[in-house]
């Protein structure tokens, strides 16, 4: 047995699949899922980089370099 997705069965996410294919074209749903890709991975990239893009307070420079 397939596990389902929100507690979906296979005839309603193939519903699903089809009103999704009606609305956007074949075309379109590649174009869809590769801009959501990028959009995940530059989120992923912002939550990893450093936090050197913080300035950095008078007060903290002077406790640190003391």
């Amino acid at each position: 047995m397939i596990p389902c997705l929100f507690n979906l069965g296979m005839g309603e996410m193939i519903v699903i699949l089809l009103v999704v294919l009606l609305l956007f074209g074949a075309k379109r749903i590649p174009e869809l899922a590769r801009s959501l890709g990028r959009g995940v991975s530059q989120f992923k990239q912002g939550m990893n980089s450093p936090l050197d893009d913080v300035p950095e307070s008078k007060s903290e420079r002077s406790d640190r370099d003391s």
